[in-house]
């Protein structure tokens, strides 16, 4: 996982216990806000025991399973750490002279001939079960193991004679409050619940458009929205691209799209504009130093990705464009790491793709601001010369700015929105690239 990944929830199994798994086959998919990823086997050998059940918030760094290689032994680890322990054939057929004492003072057992997972005893621990009781759960796993269902499901069935009365008070609370929370769900849900009409059709929404809905709404719920909006005159761009995108795909093997140029617009304004350029965390503002864009990408299914540019006041147009191409391809093609959408710090959104001249978009917690390109027009325009003004048409597009009015005003707002559009209209038309 990339760095700032912290978590990632079990979406799908894709191997059983007791199949044969091969070196660097799939075990797993899991999922990271909007990007889905398959977990792949590092060793050859056989699943005995699964950890998590799907839908589980896995923590990275933990365990998800046990894969049991010929000749290996699973050293001890501490319940505030798990470590998976895979050693390939030929380390342990050199390490095949070591002490078999040691080997087995090692192995995570808390009886003389049971193994239980580091997650087994935790939960066991979590529940107040004394190491006897423990002892005499009946295992479902290879060798009779104690799997993590198995506790469970004993935590569940066991009498109240069995356990401490402490522990027999949690179990009730915690029963209570399911309850409780089911209640709200069913009253939450019948409160909600619309007619369905003769020839409706119903539509589940995916797992990802239930995270952006979650999204958004929690953004609108979080942040004061407040827009500005300014008119751009590109002329100088779009005549300036058409002159030089043909030698630009030939030396490059890249098109050279309007979105990089903006990008490079718009990490230059943040660099004068710091403060738009921070995150929110509570009471505290968080300024931070890399400037790290993220790019809206409408998906083929409807749904909307934003992977992001990392340093991109670092990048010349060269290295923009070929940053914007590679996150739109693997986009597309659902190629994207869970990293890639991670670290943003200002968002910039191409509504215009769909002729929309301009939008209001939603902030992308807990970034501060947002910015909408709108559709490129060719429009009449009074232009300023010495000699006079005269009409004449030009391509014009209009800039939308969403920022959070708790801590961006009015004032640097519509600057930042300002300076993205001055470095806009001044572009060179001698630029090389």
């Amino acid at each position: 996982m990339g760095e700032s990944v912290a978590e990632a929830t079990l979406t799908a199994w894709l191997k059983e216990v007791g199949d044969t798994i091969e070196e660097d086959e799939a075990v797993l998919e899991i999922a990271t806000d909007k990007v889905d990823s398959e977990v792949p086997s590092e060793v050859t050998g056989v699943l005995v025991e699964k950890l998590f059940e799907v839908d589980d918030v896995i923590q990275v760094g933990q365990t998800i399973a046990v894969i049991e290689i010929e000749g290996t032994a699973t050293t001890d680890v501490t319940p505030s750490e798990t470590v998976a322990v895979a050693t390939p054939l030929k380390e342990v057929i050199a390490q095949v002279e070591a002490p078999m004492k040691e080997v087995a003072e090692t192995v995570v057992q808390s009886s003389d001939t049971r193994f239980y997972s580091p997650l087994v005893k935790n939960i066991a621990k979590s529940e107040g079960i004394l190491q006897q009781e423990l002892d005499g759960i009946s295992g479902t796993g290879k060798d009779g193991r104690v799997t993590k269902n198995d506790i469970l499901l004993y935590v569940e069935n066991r009498s109240s004679q069995s356990v401490q009365q402490k522990t027999t008070s949690n179990v009730v609370v915690e029963q209570n409050k399911s309850a409780v929370t089911e209640r709200s769900r069913s009253a939450e849900t019948k409160s909600t619940s619309v007619p369905i009409n003769e020839g409706d059709e119903i539509i589940e929404m995916t797992r990802m458009g239930k995270l952006i809905a979650h999204h958004m709404v929690q953004s609108v719920q979080t942040a004061a929205h407040v827009q500005s909006f300014i008119e751009v005159d590109v002329t100088n761009i779009w005549n300036w691209r058409k002159k030089v995108k043909a030698d630009f795909m030939k030396r490059e093997g890249e098109n050279l799209t309007f979105t990089p140029i903006f990008m490079e617009a718009v990490a230059k304004a943040l660099k004068d504009y710091p403060m738009l350029n921070v995150l929110v965390d509570g009471d505290k503002i968080i300024k931070r130093k890399s400037i790290n864009l993220g790019m809206a990408a409408a998906l083929a299914d409807g749904n909307l990705i934003v992977p992001v540019i990392k340093n991109a006041d670092q990048l010349n147009l060269v290295g923009m464009s070929k940053a914007v191409n590679d996150l739109a391809r693997r986009a597309r093609s659902g190629k994207l790491k869970p990293d890639d959408i991670q670290g943003g710090t200002y968002t910039v959104t191409n509504v215009g793709t769909f002729g929309s001249i301009m939008g209001t978009p939603i902030i992308n917690q807990p970034q501060v601001g947002i910015l909408a390109l709108g559709a490129i027009r060719k429009v009449p325009a009074v232009i300023e010369t010495p000699e006079g003004d005269f009409i004449g048409i030009r391509y014009k597009m209009f800039l939308s700015h969403s920022y959070d009015h708790r801590v961006v005003n009015g004032a640097l707002g519509g600057q930042f929105v300002k300076a993205v559009a001055d470095y806009l209209e001044a572009w060179d038309v001698n630029r090389e690239v």
